[in-house]
């Protein structure tokens, strides 16, 4: 009996219904996280409701209220405050606020309380966001962070080899592309940052190669449509079929 209580208290729970509601109906979702603000939902209600409209992809309110969230917790002393500054971030950077985003990733990362791989995607995001404001030497400071910190993250690696190539540092950037590659051989967008990296290292069999591969695996997709575009130099020469 009291098991099935418990059970029975935490499908009630807000908080335990938020994220799955959230995806299966953010609608709803939405109405609940507002009516759970109301009655004292705190911090939780302003990120269930952050959480509902990231997933209507209405990301600039949604920004809106994980700051709600980060500013109620740190009134409470509440550590989580860290996170919601990072999903805060993480939204500016979806609604192409750069410089919102950079404050909001600064905040979380000042808290000294992420950890691990939660840490490292903030790096990962600031470093997105300072790329788009121009800043890279700060963005490569936050990229080796973000590759230390989150180096299951393909993504962290391929961001890494880009700006690596860009500032002309090709043998950062031939390292890094190759562990993009071992984690997501099968993403275009790591091929075809592959392939840019062989052409400019001068080694044309590589780049056909990866630029090949990034049209096979997405022909149609920007990548894929770059590599393409990328193949015809070498006289024209088509995608492998």
């Amino acid at each position: 009996m009291i098991a099935m209580l418990a059970l029975l208290l935490a499908a009630d729970d807000p908080a335990t219904r938020c994220l799955p509601l959230s995806r299966a109906d953010p609608v709803a979702a939405e109405r609940m996280a507002e009516r759970w603000s109301l009655s004292g939902g705190a911090a939780k209600a302003k990120q269930c409701l952050g959480l509902a409209l990231t997933e209507q992809g209405r990301f600039g309110e949604a920004a809106a209220a994980f700051a709600d969230a980060a500013r109620q917790a740190e009134a409470a002393h509440d550590t989580m405050a860290a996170t919601y500054w990072a999903e805060a971030g993480n939204a500016e950077l979806a609604a192409n606020q750069p410089a919102r985003a950079r404050t909001a990733l600064d905040a979380a990362l000042a808290a000294g309380t992420l950890q691990g791989m939660e840490r490292g995607e903030a790096h990962l995001d600031r470093a997105r966001a300072l790329v788009a404001v121009g800043d890279l030497a700060a963005a490569r400071t936050d990229l080796d962070d973000a590759t230390r910190d989150a180096a299951d993250d393909p993504l962290a690696w391929l961001l890494s080899a880009t700006l690596a190539r860009r500032t002309n540092d090709l043998p950062h950037a031939r390292l890094a592309i190759a562990e993009a590659l071992k984690r997501s051989p099968d993403d275009a967008q790591v091929q075809l940052e592959a392939g840019n990296i062989a052409a400019l290292s001068g080694d044309a069999a590589g780049a056909r190669t990866a630029w090949n591969a990034a049209h096979r695996i997405a022909p149609t997709a920007p990548a894929g449509v770059a590599a393409a575009q990328a193949l015809a130099q070498f006289e024209g020469e088509k995608p492998a079929k």
